[in-house]
């Protein structure tokens, strides 16, 4: 059992890298293998493995705690950091409004599956303090409409146990994914869909000719002092909220103890909501120029290392103690699904915007980019963009899903 905590990291980095390097192999052999195990499944998989048979102890190692502390709050001032709102309205109006009615039906989609599941089968909603369900399913919240980086942060939040933990994951990752694999399907009846719709798809070759110029006039490539500015950027709001959480905090806490039930008084809720809003402020500035430098890549490569320190501490052996968390999990996604099909219908809006708009939300930047590239590659941008809107707001929407579900539970 490997119980330094720099082997374990070297190993987890290893393990990233083969997921990767196989992922990006074009050899059909993979490509079906990871179009059954998609990579983010396997860099949560692969070190809970190694966790669940002992090759390491996740409960023992500091790297999370580390992780969490420093790197998840500059991965989400990196990925907030490029929020092109310039760029967002020459969509129109339509991939912002399917995105933000899909967070919506995230944010009440959790209080409703956990409702009726509580009303079937009360067991499975059953559990107190750290095992409460609530605290485990905000994390799913956070995940739907941001991302990994928002699912973390709303688990130092609300703090659910490290068993429960593992089971919520094992929701997320595998309703998330089955999901993804219904809309990219969906790509290939794109026409047949749009029909059904009443939708004109024709805005979206305006969309494609217009980012292909821009992605032409403003790729470069980066520089040293570009990944010193991004880590500046990054590591200095990170500073600054904890310095600012620091006497936030304690001040709420002695003058506002009431405050804790909805955990205003958690240092962590405030740094990474700082951080957000830090993004967000940058993203209005000359700052945002640095995501032509690959701010979003880089806030990639630490979510990613992120998941890896979360899986390390996941117990393989507890997804099965209560399948019945599967249940929410599917009817949380089919209030999301039939909300954002029948505003598209509605609205006439093509299926394009809708699918990735919904996997901007369940899926992040990564899964939204290459649902939009399952249309034409020049397009993969505009998950992106809309996945960028969803890490602004994941937090939020994941605390306010997170207060209904704790009010559910306790009815």
């Amino acid at each position: 059992m490997l119980q330094n905590d720099a082997s374990v990291l070297g190993l987890l980095l290893v393990i990233l890298a083969m997921v990767f390097y196989t992922a990006s192999l074009p050899k059909k052999g993979w490509q079906k293998f990871y179009s059954v195990f998609p990579p983010l499944l396997l860099c949560y998989f692969i070190p809970g493995l190694l966790n669940s048979f002992g090759v390491i102890k996740g409960a023992d190692s500091q790297l999370y705690p580390v992780v969490s502390r420093y790197l998840l709050p500059a991965c989400l001032v990196l990925f907030t950091l490029g929020m092109d709102w310039k760029q967002l309205a020459k969509l129109g109006p339509s991939a912002v409004i399917l995105m933000l009615v899909g967070s919506c039906s995230i944010i009440i989609g959790g209080p409703v599956a956990l409702f009726l599941v509580g009303k079937i089968s009360p067991e499975t909603v059953a559990g107190e303090g750290p095992d409460a369900i609530w605290r485990g399913l905000a994390t799913i919240a956070g995940s739907w409409i941001g991302g990994g980086a928002n699912q973390t942060a709303l688990r130092e939040v609300f703090k659910p146990s490290d068993r429960l933990f593992s089971q919520i994951v094992a929701v997320d990752v595998i309703t998330a994914e089955l999901w993804m694999a219904v809309l990219i399907y969906g790509a290939g009846f794109a026409t047949k869909i749009d029909h059904f719709l009443k939708a004109d798809s024709s805005q979206i070759d305006e969309v494609k000719n217009h980012l292909e110029e821009f992605q032409q006039t403003n790729q470069r490539i980066p520089a040293t002092r570009d990944y010193i500015y991004l880590c500046a950027v990054g590591l200095g709001a990170t500073g600054l909220a904890h310095w600012l959480a620091e006497k936030i905090t304690p001040y709420l806490a002695t003058n506002y103890p009431a405050l804790e039930k909805y955990s205003l008084t958690s240092n962590f809720f405030w740094i990474t909501g700082l951080v957000t809003l830090m993004g967000i402020i940058f993203s209005l500035t000359p700052l945002r120029k640095l995501e032509n430098a690959g701010a979003s890549k880089l806030g990639s490569v630490f979510l990613y290392i992120l998941v890896a320190t979360i899986g390390m501490q996941m117990d393989l052996g507890s997804i099965a103690d209560n399948p019945g968390l599967f249940a929410i999990g599917a009817i949380w996604m089919l209030v999301h699904a039939g909300t954002i099909v029948a505003v598209a219908r509605w609205l006439k809006i093509p299926y394009f915007f809708l699918a990735v708009s919904s996997q901007a939300n369940v899926g992040g930047s990564a899964s939204a980019s290459v649902v939009a590239a399952a249309f034409h590659p020049s397009l993969a941008s505009v998950g992106i963009l809309l996945a960028i809107l969803g890490y602004a707001i994941g937090t939020y929407g994941g605390y306010l899903s997170a207060l209904m579900m704790q009010w559910v539970s306790e009815m």
